[in-house]
């Protein structure tokens, strides 16, 4: 089931029986290759897939080609980063004490995380260096001031004790797929139930976008059900651009139907390998594609496939890389090869 709501301070709270009761599904099939699994050799790793590598191909399979097997260097974008700046304060809010969590508190740590940004990646302080920069790094910086106010009108931090925070999980399928991501904050009510919570800078879809938008949830909910052999009672999406909730009850029958589609998208990337046909996909982004100009559907030519993987981190991945680097004493992330 999915609900969309506005948001309210009671939306979303964590407590005794909040997010429902006898939520757990039952543990799914002991299978080889899997942790806690049967017994036998583990599968060899083939591969591995994200949600966003995942969404990649989804988009555009050349799309993929051209951020996983070329690695071409994409340009950051104002809004990425941004959503960078407003993930690490709200992960951070939860460090302090539960009665400190307030909006004044999460505002004050903008400038010392942008701060850190800069001091991980230093060029991101181009994206103001022309004419007009300040004033633009002042706008955007108020975009993130409004983002980070919005997510008070949808829960009460004080009220929450995230079980965990930028948690990394895997899990190999027996095909030898390895699924892999971060998932931004997964609750724990005292019945065991859990939640799986992301938070979004951009607006709620419109409803016949909202399957897409949950691919990503059910992803993370399949690996921690293959995980902890319990299906999560809830995944929550939360909209800071325009204050909007996106709930929805998973099931088994929904995780075996991930999985399913997990395993195909990879079948059709492994053809592509295959073939050297990656084929593009038009659509409403590729105005913002840093790939337009070499995308023969608008009179460009792609590069030769790499006779040899491309040796430098694929800049799709830099996004999550900014993420990991934005918390104290956080390393760079693996990245997603194939």
């Amino acid at each position: 089931m999915t609900t969309t709501e506005a948001g309210s301070t009671e939306a979303g709270g964590i407590e005794p029986g909040g997010i429902g009761a006898g939520g757990g599904a039952s543990v799914p099939p002991a299978r080889t290759g899997e942790p806690g699994g049967g017994a036998g050799d583990a599968p060899v790793v083939v591969g591995s897939l994200s949600p966003s590598r995942a969404g990649d191909f989804m988009t555009c399979p050349l799309l993929y080609r051209f951020r996983v097997i070329d690695r071409i260097p994409e340009r950051p974008s104002a809004a990425a980063v941004r959503g960078t700046l407003v993930h690490a304060v709200l992960e951070r809010l939860f460090d302090l004490p539960t009665g400190a969590r307030t909006p004044e508190a999460a505002l004050e740590m903008l400038a010392p995380e942008w701060d850190r940004l800069l001091e991980a990646e230093p060029e991101l302080a181009e994206l103001f260096g022309g004419d007009g920069g300040e004033a633009e790094h002042a706008e955007w910086l108020g975009q993130a001031r409004r983002m980070v106010e919005r997510y008070f009108s949808l829960e009460d931090p004080r009220r929450l004790e995230p079980a965990e925070r930028e948690l990394f999980v895997e899990t190999v399928l027996d095909s030898g797929l390895k699924l892999r991501g971060y998932i931004d904050r997964v609750d724990v009510a005292p019945s065991g139930d859990v939640r799986i919570v992301d938070y979004k800078t951009g607006t709620a879809p419109r409803a016949d976008f909202e399957a897409r938008a949950l691919f990503q949830m059910k992803f993370y909910a399949l690996v921690l059900w293959r995980l902890r052999g319990r299906v999560p009672r809830l995944l929550q999406l939360m909209y800071l651009g325009n204050g909007e909730i996106l709930r929805y009850e998973p099931d088994e029958a929904d995780l075996r139907a991930t999985q399913r589609k997990v395993e195909a998208l990879w079948q059709a990337i492994r053809r592509a390998m295959d073939t050297g046909e990656w084929r593009a996909r038009t659509g409403r982004l590729c105005d913002w594609c840093d790939h337009k100009e070499r995308c023969p559907e608008f009179g460009g030519t792609p590069p030769p496939l790499p006779a040899a993987p491309v040796d430098r981190p694929s800049p799709a991945d830099l996004e999550e890389a900014r993420r990991a680097d934005a918390r104290a004493g956080a390393g760079a992330r693996e990245h997603d090869d194939l």
